[in-house]
């Protein structure tokens, strides 16, 4: 079977920053994302929502708390969305385009509770995911299963207590965490920002771009031939050290009235089309992993445009 795409450097994909509605705006998100076509990235926020009036807690789809209650739950709002995908998928065979989703969790909470209820879905679909076998010596990355879908997680420790130290020896790892990355100097050469090798559990690294350009992306002026240095430099070091990348968040307008209507927010703006394009053209060019950006469409376009096949 063919295993091609599934390790760090293989391809760029879109990552669908922020891909879940905020309170009763942007439904449609998961929808734009996936009309960008496989393979791709979707992040979900997921914080942990107590009824007042029951005490019933559950897992929900949101930038932060308090919720409502009437939240998406990420088995509605994204396993069940991608059911005829995922099902598709198996029915045709990995080709070497496996994962075709790869989805990010960015938990907003971290109580044990709400940890192990996402272990406890992601259970209810291991058949569609990738797993690798969790062994005595977690220093060494095992082989891993490759399925349509590849789930990534954050650098915690509370998280990997959870998605690795609970796993029993001998079986699956369903969900693999960030490295731990030293944030004192955002601009320090790429081995003291992440010094580690991968291991069996953790196998991404997850970067602000602020990484890259220290003023980040309201202030980051002309993209130079330092910048594009620093930004291969960067990818370089995560692929030698066996670890799939992400930089966020990488968007651009020209209008921005064109912001809050479509759920894009001036913090991650670089101030023009152009000037987020000239990022993505370097990143897709450097091999960054995943490029996550709030514009689904334009981004998912950009990178099909102009990867050689």
């Amino acid at each position: 079977m063919a295993q091609s795409a599934a390790h760090p450097g293989a391809r760029t994909v879109m990552d669908a920053h922020n891909c879940y509605p905020y309170y009763e705006w942007w439904y449609d998100r998961i929808d734009r994302a996936l009309s960008a076509g496989t393979p791709l990235a979707i992040e979900q926020d997921l914080a942990w929502y107590t009824d007042k009036k029951t005490g019933k807690s559950w897992s929900i789809v949101t930038h932060g708390l308090p919720g409502e209650g009437n939240e998406p739950t990420m088995k509605q709002y994204f396993f069940e969305r991608v059911r005829p995908i995922v099902e598709q998928a198996l029915r045709d065979g990995n080709h070497g385009d496996w994962p075709i989703i790869t989805l990010n969790l960015d938990f907003k909470t971290e109580e044990p509770a709400h940890l192990r209820a996402v272990f406890a879905l992601l259970n209810e679909y291991k058949d569609w995911l990738i797993t690798a076998q969790r062994t005595a010596d977690g220093t060494t990355p095992q082989p891993l299963d490759i399925r349509p879908i590849l789930v990534l997680t954050g650098e915690s420790d509370a998280q990997e207590k959870v998605f690795y130290n609970e796993v029993p020896v001998g079986a699956k790892l369903l969900v693999f965490g960030a490295a731990h990355t030293n944030t004192k100097n955002k601009m320090a050469a790429p081995e003291i920002l992440e010094p580690a090798r991968a291991t069996n559990y953790r196998r991404w690294w997850n970067n602000p771009w602020g990484v890259v350009e220290e003023s980040g992306q309201n202030k980051a002026g002309d993209w130079t031939k330092e910048d594009n240095l620093r930004l291969r430099a960067l990818v370089e070091h995560a692929h030698q050290n066996g670890l799939w990348i992400r930089f966020y968040t990488l968007d651009g307008v020209d209008n921005k009235q064109d912001l809050s209507c479509h759920g894009w927010f001036s913090g991650y703006q670089f101030g023009s089309y152009a000037a987020a394009e000239a990022r993505w053209r370097a990143a897709l060019e450097a091999g960054v992993d995943y490029i996550a950006s709030d514009q689904y469409e334009a981004l998912g376009k950009f990178i099909k445009e102009n990867t050689q096949h």
